[in-house]
């Protein structure tokens, strides 16, 4: 692989670790603010409006300017959002500083797909693609439990400058190793705006809302779940995410190797797979040894989707890839803040702590019957065409059989 995803994965680590650490310096955050933590929650939410607006607002001005500096473009906008956070002296421009770090989220990791399946082989293209995403992965192992530490013991204010820093390397590492990429010819967004026609696009993004959406439905609520009742210790929460995390880690990789062999056999497994084992958490949930391995399974049977999601995406929208990788992006943050809707209202309804695994089970079952779906739609495409084909060609050939002229003897 080349170096020139060591830099992308870089990046992928800080947008990583700012976009999940904040769940656990809320408290801290809400009390230096004197807010509530249903305020401080916007924080949460605005930087996923964000990614959603952001993806294909910058994807769109990215058609301007030639890809690597498109990325450095991004990773500065990054930084300077995490220091106005860093530094923001109220509320209301800390959430600022959220919003403008989250512009550069589905923008740099839609380019930078791109990017990635840029510089290898094709039959390479989604491990390139798992390489850059393994950053964002390792921030949930790495990144987040010790910029949680940190935020805890030494204050937020020093995590986010930290986060900014990791920026920085990101922001050099594009300069220095990924090569000059011209601006792609011929792109118009009215091109780009094109590959929103094909059906098979639009599924890949349903598949991706529904999909990953099944994983936040259960992760969003795993703090009470965990604790009321598996019987963990508060304390204990932190480890369990970083179980997650290794589960997203092992996943990348291995949606990364198999998307390239057989991509929809991968999905028809790990959406199905995800399925079952969410339906399962609500009966593990109330063992703490059978829980921790249920959560292992959620993160690993839900990142094995996002290598062939984001590399469906890429094949389909063949000639303007670029703003349907982006929009993609924004289709995993668009998941979560529906499926953490969702499994709000059904434990509100009194359903138990246990009711949104039933929640993301539904979401992943009906991604996995949009693959089935998609993948029905591709096999008639060709049998159309053949039919076609063989209903043209049968005509023309008997009045050309009935036409031709007999061949002249041969002299002996």
């Amino acid at each position: 692989m080349p170096l020139a995803l060591l830099a992308l994965a870089v990046g992928a680590f800080g947008i990583g670790t700012t976009e999940f650490v904040i769940m656990g310096l809320l408290p801290e955050i809400a009390s230096d603010y004197g807010v509530g933590i249903p305020t401080a929650g916007l924080l949460v939410t605005g930087y996923a409006l964000g990614v959603v607006v952001g993806a294909p607002l910058l994807t769109v001005f990215g058609t301007k300017v030639g890809r690597k500096r498109m990325l450095m473009l991004l990773m500065g906008l990054f930084v300077l959002g995490n220091l106005i956070s860093a530094l923001a002296p109220s509320f209301g421009l800390m959430l600022t500083g959220r919003v403008v770090a989250s512009l550069a989220h589905g923008s740099f990791f839609g380019i930078g797909s791109v990017v990635a399946a840029g510089l290898v082989a094709p039959e390479k293209k989604a491990g390139a693609i798992a390489t850059m995403f393994t950053g964002l992965t390792v921030a949930n192992i790495v990144g987040v439990p010790l910029g949680t530490f940190i935020g805890q013991a030494v204050g937020w204010r020093t995590t986010f400058a930290i986060v900014a820093a990791l920026g920085v390397v990101g922001l050099l590492g594009i300069a220095r190793l990924v090569p000059a990429l011209p601006r792609p010819e011929g792109a118009r967004l009215r091109g780009e705006l094109k590959a929103f026609r094909n059906p098979q696009v639009l599924l890949a993004m349903a598949m991706t809302v529904l999909g990953f959406g099944g994983v936040f439905a259960a992760i969003t609520y795993i703090a009470p779940m965990m604790t009321h009742v598996a019987g963990y210790a508060d304390g204990s929460v932190t480890w369990l995410l970083v179980l997650f995390g290794v589960g997203m880690f092992l996943g990348n990789l291995l949606g990364g190797r198999f998307a390239d062999r057989a991509l929809m056999p991968l999905l028809y497994v790990a959406l199905g797979g995800l399925a079952v084992v969410l339906a399962l958490f609500t009966v593990t949930a109330h063992h703490k040894v059978l829980a921790a391995l249920t959560i292992l399974l959620v993160g690993a049977l839900g990142f094995a989707t996002v290598p062939p999601l984001q590399k469906r995406v890429l094949d389909q929208a063949q000639g303007a890839p670029t703003l349907a990788s982006a929009v993609n992006i924004g289709a995993f943050n668009l998941g979560n803040a529906l499926a953490a809707w969702l499994g709000g209202l059904v434990i509100a309804a009194g359903f138990g702590w246990t009711a949104p695994n039933w929640v993301g089970a539904a979401l992943a079952g009906a991604a996995l019957l949009l693959a089935l779906w998609s993948a029905a739609l591709e096999r008639q495409g060709p049998a159309k065409d053949a039919e076609a084909d063989r209903a043209g060609a049968g005509p023309a050939a008997e009045i050309t059989t009935a036409t031709a002229p007999s061949p002249a003897p041969v002299p002996h």
